[in-house]
């Protein structure tokens, strides 16, 4: 059924499933996990008419896998932004210019750059457990995914300030309410509802649906690819930071962070 290492992929009266599968870490995306994801991504644009892109177990993603990057924290010189720049940045730009509509089905958490993969799809289908993440402030770093890009355009600049500001969770209900997603049902229906729309999608008028695409990116915003840019590099001036080092040896040692503003 499957020929990936790290995720679950398919394709199904047209339809292609991708499924982050680790479910121990929350699906944390690691480089690898990313890597398959989007070789799974030109798998579906040649060969189905729409995209399912979901988490196995109770999470959605957890965001970017900290215990999985080697990075020394005394470096002077170390440089945070550039997993965005040859991974994380390629995949969402892959994402916004994909030939076939993508359907997110999220239950838990969907922290990070997990976050912002769910953000991408042109269908959000979320379950009552589900909730959206920007947790960056709490480690010393900067949102980065696209996530403020995506969060400002949706529910305006005040309400995506306090989200990247305090790093609170941000539940599927209120986040239905705003309009930042699609649907909003129980966890046990978010599968089988995405299921039904992306069948919908992949029966339909697909090169049509392909420049409907482009034409609502286009409206949105032409600016997406200097929005990733400037993460990058924000991203790697905060990986130099003293909270940044404080932020990530907290959380290893399961502890609250003392930062300091340096």
């Amino acid at each position: 059924m499957s020929d990936f290492e790290f995720i679950e992929f398919y394709i199904e009266d047209q339809v292609a499933f991708i499924r982050l599968n680790q479910p121990d870490s929350l699906n944390a995306m690691t480089e690898r996990m990313a890597g398959e994801v989007s070789t799974a991504l030109d798998r579906a644009s040649d060969e189905a008419g729409a995209v399912i892109l979901t988490g196995a177990g109770r999470s959605f993603c957890s965001g970017a896998n900290l215990k999985e990057n080697s990075f020394d924290l005394d470096d002077p010189t170390i440089d945070m932004g550039i997993r965005l720049q040859e991974t994380y940045n390629p995949l969402l730009t892959k994402m916004k210019s994909s030939p076939v509509p993508i359907v997110t089905a999220i239950r838990g958490a969907a922290a990070g750059i997990g976050s912002s993969m769910a953000l991408m799809g042109d269908i959000i289908v979320t379950g009552h457990s589900a909730y959206f993440l920007q947790a960056f402030c709490n480690i010393g770093l900067v949102p980065d995914g696209g996530a403020p890009y995506l969060l400002s355009r949706a529910i305006g600049r005040v309400r995506a300030m306090e989200l990247v500001l305090l790093g609170e969770k941000y539940r599927a209900e209120k986040a239905y309410a705003d309009g930042l997603v699609t649907r909003y049902v129980e966890d046990d229906e978010v599968e089988p509802t995405a299921w039904e729309i992306a069948k919908k999608l992949a029966h339909g008028p697909t090169k049509t649906l392909k420049m409907i695409r482009q034409s609502t990116w286009a409206a949105y915003d032409t600016q997406f690819e200097d929005q990733l840019a400037s993460e990058r590099n924000l991203q790697r001036e905060a990986g130099r930071t003293k909270d940044f080092a404080e932020g990530v040896t907290a959380f290893i040692e399961k502890r609250k962070a003392i930062f300091r503003g340096a």
